[in-house]
């Protein structure tokens, strides 16, 4: 066994136990593959980030991302998350932006107003669901047709299949049933009504993933939804998404286009710093 430096941070929110927990270890290099899934399957967090000696002469740092039951080649807030800590353990990017290595490729960080945010990667399926696909989701989600009023195949990798509906209290009003959902993943999204739902965020967002679960702040979700949503002209080139809500968290999503790209923010706060033996 060897001794690893250790954090836990919390992601898209600025206070503790609101956001989204990641763990990251650092200084990975050597472990093995089964290792790493087998920590990750101990944390049981959503996802678990191992920072490793980048293999590309442009990346900062590599990174793997576990599940609890597999490896992602890319996710929005372990990319956010790791870099923070990352760059709290003493990382000095080559150039004015963070370069990540990861298995989708190389990803663009940045720094903005104290906190983080990614290049949103392209789609690899867009695209509307054919019908069995979208009454299945619908069927899952106890969803009547007059609430849904756009579906798109928006896969930035994980395999997000999205549904624009109406209103927030039609978002936050879902029971999912994963039973019928039948390892679907399904992002929920919505407008908030400023005269009903005020003006600390401008879209309602809730994730329901493969395993079963609700994912409480989801930055591949938000990315692949603001190209969407931005691209069709369904939101401005910049606003705020609210997800969490539903499971006691507040998280926020910054979101703004600059030229061709989108950027995906947020802020990071370190929970737990200490060190892991593996």
């Amino acid at each position: 066994m060897k001794q690893f430096e250790y954090r836990q941070v919390d992601v898209f929110s600025t206070t503790p136990l609101m956001g989204n927990p990641l763990a990251v270890v650092l200084g990975a290099d050597g472990l093995s593959d089964e290792t790493m899934a087998r920590f990750a399957n101990w944390t049981n967090l959503s996802e678990t980030t191992f920072l490793l000696t980048p293999t590309m002469a442009q990346a900062d740092y590599r990174l793997r991302i576990f599940t609890p039951s597999n490896e992602l080649p890319f996710a929005g807030h372990p990319t956010l998350g790791s870099c923070h800590a990352w760059l709290d353990a003493g990382g000095i990017p080559k150039g004015g932006d963070i370069v990540q290595e990861c298995a989708a490729g190389l990803i663009r960080i940045r720094r903005n107003d104290g906190g983080l945010a990614f290049a949103a990667p392209p789609l690899v399926r867009s695209g509307s669901p054919d019908q069995a696909t979208l009454r299945h989701a619908m069927d899952g989600l106890s969803l009547r047709p007059d609430q849904v009023i756009g579906a798109q195949w928006i896969d930035n990798g994980p395999g997000w299949l999205g549904l624009l509906l109406k209103s927030r209290a039609d978002v936050l009003a879902i029971q999912p049933d994963y039973a019928k959902l039948a390892g679907s993943k399904i992002g929920i999204v919505a407008p908030w009504s400023r005269s009903e739902d005020g003006d600390g965020a401008d879209f309602e967002v809730r994730a329901f993933t493969s395993e079963g679960r609700e994912d409480p702040v989801t930055g591949s979700l938000n990315a692949s939804i603001a190209m969407w949503l931005i691209g069709s002209g369904l939101a401005p080139p910049s606003y705020v998404a609210a997800q969490g809500t539903r499971l006691g968290r507040a998280g926020r999503v910054q979101i703004w286009q600059d030229g061709d790209t989108i950027w995906v923010g947020g802020e990071v706060v370190t929970c737990i710093t200490g060190q892991v033996w593996l």
